[in-house]
């Protein structure tokens, strides 16, 4: 009995030391710091997170587009079971507003423990399924570029600060500069050898006083201008050897930001919080500015065929036609889901001229048609694209046939990703029962057959010729540029 209680009091400091309260130091502490500190903002998280297990959001059950606002002419199917492109600007919005609730009211005060607190979020809503939904991923990643934005804006600011108290002492350089010329006037030294008297550029730097303090690294013989290039490098290169091996900290102890992240700032949680609310406004008149570009793209007495559902691209359509632009639409099926079922009906109620085809006639329809569009799950860093399954097969009928393909996508599907898994990037495979009927497997030839059933197609950029977005129009070989305007180079693989 005396052993068990030496044992417990021994064993009572560990459990005490894991019951401890969290650093904001780690992503993989975010969960507990929230539930120390904002229990509130915890739950407000898990719930997001079963929702976006669940698929709560909306489905092609309840008529959402893919991508846009509610679908309220979408016909009901029964082959619209599975819950493929839930509400995609819906999800967006939602985990925009989840971010701001939980970043507004808790209690972090530098950058670098905001960066940290986005960080596990990431995390969080990734292994909660933010995989499926790219989306998600990529308005964390901007609202962490516009927390780094900010800081070094102030920093860039304190630093140009600090600029103009050097330059305050450019006038004793100048009175420097002025001995030096009357030193030399009055000793009227003559010119080494192989060193002429005319003023050149070379000789204009290297005679600045900053190099007079010179380490002989070379031996005297050779030429004047190769020593004293030499010197000068020499000693610069000292110096920064010596500060390096003064400043070097142990590995441990390295931050993983710039040290002016660490600093404590009253106005950052007002900035971050603003530009939230840019981005909450830009998904808000997301569909409003790619409509306006309509009609630059859709021309009368065009035939463009679309594949599948998508609101985005059937907004798209729908704005040209409220132009008095006539055309004519072709809607792949878009089996095995028949989302383009559901798209031909919404675009005939609105007076479009529009032809439903089996997906099996793609290729022989696309010579009659003079642009294709197409919806984008994700946009992919090297330009590719991820659409729904059998895009691919499109795209690949319209390079044949030299007809140009358009996609139609908000730039927050914009995604830092490469494909380096080929068609499996962003992909998933779902039940086959939508192929195939369960009741036939008994059939020992069926029983021998494998059946995929992929929900996504990898586009590669050379089959895409434009991307119309709410900012504008972009050839693939510009989507490299976008990154780097909306995405820190850092948090690409933030959480991955």
């Amino acid at each position: 009995k005396s052993n068990r209680v030496t044992m417990a009091a021994e064993t009572s400091p560990t459990n005490h030391n894991n019951t401890l309260p969290a650093n904001l130091d780690d992503p993989a502490n975010v969960r507990r710091w929230l539930q120390t500190y904002h229990p509130k903002q915890l739950a407000l998280l898990d719930n997001f997170e079963i929702s976006l297990r669940l698929g709560r959001f909306g489905s092609d059950v309840d008529g959402s587009g893919g991508d846009g606002s509610k679908a309220t002419s979408s016909a009901s199917s029964p082959h619209q079971t599975y819950q493929y492109g839930r509400e995609r600007r819906l999800i967006t919005t939602r985990t925009v507003e989840l971010l701001r609730a939980i970043i507004g009211p808790t209690r972090w005060k530098t950058a670098a423990q905001l960066l940290t607190l986005l960080r596990g979020l990431g995390n969080e809503l990734h292994a909660a399924g933010g995989y499926r939904e790219p989306a998600i991923g990529n308005m964390v990643r901007r609202i962490m570029y516009a927390v780094r934005d900010e800081a070094d804006r102030v920093s860039v600011v304190d630093n140009h600060t600090a600029a103009e108290d050097t330059n305050n002492n450019a006038a004793d350089m100048e009175k420097i500069d002025e001995l030096t010329e009357q030193v030399s006037s009055k000793l009227r030294m003559a010119p080494p050898p192989g060193l002429t008297k005319e003023l050149s550029l070379a000789s204009m730097l290297w005679a600045h006083p900053q190099q007079v303090p010179m380490k002989h690294t070379r031996q005297q013989s050779g030429d004047f201008n190769d020593r004293i290039r030499s010197d000068s490098f020499g000693s610069d290169s000292g110096n920064l050897n010596n500060n390096n091996n003064n400043n070097i900290a142990p590995s441990d102890v390295v931050p993983i930001y710039p040290p002016h992240f660490y600093n404590k700032r009253d106005d950052l949680r007002q900035s971050v919080m603003e530009a939230i609310q840019e981005m909450m406004s830009e998904l808000e008149d997301l569909h409003k500015n790619i409509n306006d570009q309509a009609i630059q793209h859709i021309h009368a007495g065009e035939i463009i065929l679309t594949y599948a559902l998508s609101k985005t691209v059937e907004l798209f359509l729908k704005a040209a036609a409220a132009k008095k632009r006539k055309f004519q639409v072709i809607v792949c099926e878009g089996a095995p889901h028949f989302g383009g079922h559901a798209m031909a009906k919404s675009l005939a109620e609105a007076g479009i001229d529009t032809t439903v085809i089996h997906d099996a006639a793609t290729f022989a329809i696309m010579a009659r048609v003079n642009k294709v569009l197409l919806p984008a799950h994700a946009v992919l860093a090297n330009g590719g694209l991820i659409a729904p399954s059998g895009s691919n097969m499109v795209a690949l009928a319209a390079k044949q046939n030299s007809v140009p393909v358009v996609t139609v996508a908000g730039m927050f599907k914009l995604c830092p990703m490469y494909p380096h898994e080929g068609q499996d990037t962003l992909n998933d495979l779902i039940s086959p029962s939508s192929v195939v009927d369960y009741s036939l497997m008994g059939d020992p030839v069926l029983s021998e057959v494998e059946f995929v059933n992929p929900v996504h197609d990898y586009i590669p950029p050379q089959l895409i010729d434009l991307y119309v977005t709410n900012i504008g129009g972009f050839q693939p070989s510009y989507i490299y540029r976008l990154l780097a305007e909306y995405y820190h180079s850092d948090d690409w693989e933030a959480f991955e």
